[in-house]
């Protein structure tokens, strides 16, 4: 009885043992994407009232878990019965990112055409700031699905050789640890003007306490704006690469080109035709309705 008991523990440590050697392959296989994960999340994060950050952080948190509850049961099944679907996905998804991407830009320069530095804007009402969380939480866990999407694949196809056990082990080890790691960093950028306030407080604003706290407050805005302009990079990088790895054409494609910046440059033209198709859409439905026959 006792040496059965011993044989089942050795190989519930052994099956660990592997299971920890495959998500150590995966997670440095998915390292990159998940650099991207958290520029675009900790830009999506940002841009609410300071009482409202972590309640907001907490909302987009439980709705990655629910994603990766969706993506990584549905993944496996497609890799073992319908893998043909996995690109099919993926293709969509990086046609969303890359749209995404490209509307940020195009956001970027006709705002930077519009604003007048002279005007003040009008305090929104309660009701439109909560719309505008909602907006912001909906579009970070959309968001999210996409790059989880991707993360649950990446990480799977380092599996996909073992057996069904590690594959499903390893593939959810990997998806918590993406959701926990990239929102738990980001959950530390975006209170970190708190952080130095508190340290300012405590120091009577003197000695390095003090200076540490300054720091931490004057590096916020900047590190926000430097995720803005990373985590746009980032929907575009990581678009172009879905469809440089997964289109053999594009694969071929310009082959003296940097990677970088021959995934960049696909991501931002299929961001932009499609953003150019919505656009037109629009304008059409709008014409549409004001049209009188």
């Amino acid at each position: 009885m006792a040496s059965g008991l011993f044989a089942i523990l050795d190989d519930i440590a052994a099956l660990m043992d592997d299971v920890a050697l495959t998500t150590k392959v995966a997670t440095r296989k998915t390292a990159g994407i998940l650099g991207d994960d958290l520029a675009v999340n900790a830009e999506k994060a940002t841009g609410f009232l300071a009482e409202r950050e972590l309640p907001i952080l907490w909302a987009i948190t439980k709705g990655s878990l629910v994603n990766k509850l969706i993506i990584v049961p549905i993944a496996l099944a497609l890799n073992a019965f319908f893998p043909v679907a996995i690109t099919f996905i993926l293709v969509v998804g990086g046609c969303y990112l890359a749209y995404e991407g490209a509307e940020k830009i195009i956001e970027f320069f006709f705002k930077a055409k519009e604003e007048k530095p002279d005007t003040v804007p009008a305090r929104q009402p309660d009701d439109a700031t909560g719309d505008y969380e909602k907006s912001k939480v909906k579009s970070a866990i959309t968001t999210d699905f996409i790059l989880s999407v991707e993360i649950v694949i990446i990480a799977l196809g380092t599996v996909a050789k073992e057996n069904t056990l590690i594959q499903i082990l390893t593939v959810s080890v990997v998806a918590l640890l993406a959701t926990v790691g990239v929102y738990g960093i980001v959950a530390l950028i975006v209170r970190m003007d708190d952080a130095g306030y508190q340290l300012i407080k405590r120091s009577n604003r003197k000695g390095f306490l003090a200076k540490l706290g300054q720091v931490l407050v004057g590096s916020l805005p900047i590190l926000i704006r430097i995720l803005n302009v990373v985590g746009t990079l980032a929907l575009l990088l990581v678009a172009g690469g879905i469809f440089v790895h997964n289109i053999h054409f594009l694969h071929a494609l310009f082959p003296a080109l940097p990677a970088t910046v021959k995934e960049f440059g696909l991501g931002l033209v299929v961001g932009l035709v499609i953003a150019g198709i919505i656009a037109l859409f629009k304008t059409l439905r709008r014409f549409s309705k004001t049209a009188v026959f």
